[in-house]
């Protein structure tokens, strides 16, 4: 259970979220990403209080917001290629359109050999490559990332974080809960939010005080 948090994020910057299993990483990212509504208090996103928003009004912010779980959440019946797909076909482009940066992100994450595959015949590796995929295909405003390298090795593991750090110097906001210590000292200038027993755990007071421009 997540208590008392009280941080901002600066617009634009790359943070790890790390904690011992049960701290609540996972809750505080489903509140980033909209998926539930604090109990108390207020969650601010993109300049809108969103906390006692009508749920009708939260698709188009969800859209601004790519997500890769932890579970992976792929539509079974969709190809790879589909399924990356998808947030641009949702965001109304055209096959003309989603063709080529589909192709493109899955060559990037190794995948351009399974672009047909559905994920029941895809490895647990690969499923989350498609993930990724899936969540930065639309280059979103906010990434929330849920252990993104837990189900693939280190090579890989470095390739998807340059990946994430390229989106970040697009401007993207990065938040990626994981307990991998390689990927937090590989990722210069990242700050952590470390979370213990549900609260924000921050001596040094970085995330209390963040640039002036924020979520």
């Amino acid at each position: 259970m997540l208590r008392d948090l009280d941080f901002r994020l600066a617009e634009g910057g790359f943070f790890f979220l790390t904690g011992p299993s049960g701290a609540g990483k996972t809750s505080l990212l489903k509140l980033l990403y909209l998926a539930q509504r604090p109990t108390r208090g207020r969650v601010r996103l993109f300049g809108e209080e969103l906390s006692e928003a009508p749920r009708e009004s939260l698709p188009p912010f969800r859209r601004r917001i790519g997500v890769v779980f932890q579970d992976f959440r792929l539509i079974r019946h969709l190809s790879a290629f589909d399924n990356v797909a998808l947030p641009l076909r949702v965001a109304g482009a055209s096959e003309e359109e989603v063709e080529g940066p589909v192709r493109e992100m899955l060559a990037w994450v190794g995948l351009a050999d399974r672009a047909s595959a559905r994920p029941p015949t895809l490895s647990g590796g690969e499923q989350q490559r498609v993930a990724i995929a899936r969540a930065v295909i639309n280059r979103p405003q906010l990434l929330v990332a849920d252990e993104p390298t837990g189900n693939v090795d280190a090579e890989m593991a470095q390739r998807l974080l340059h990946l994430f750090t390229a989106l970040n110097r697009l401007g993207t906001t990065v938040v990626v809960a994981t307990h991998d210590v390689g990927l937090i000292s590989a990722t210069a200038g990242a700050q952590m939010i470390r979370l213990e027993n549900g609260a924000v755990v921050d001596p040094t007071g970085l995330l209390r005080n963040p640039p002036p421009e924020r979520l």
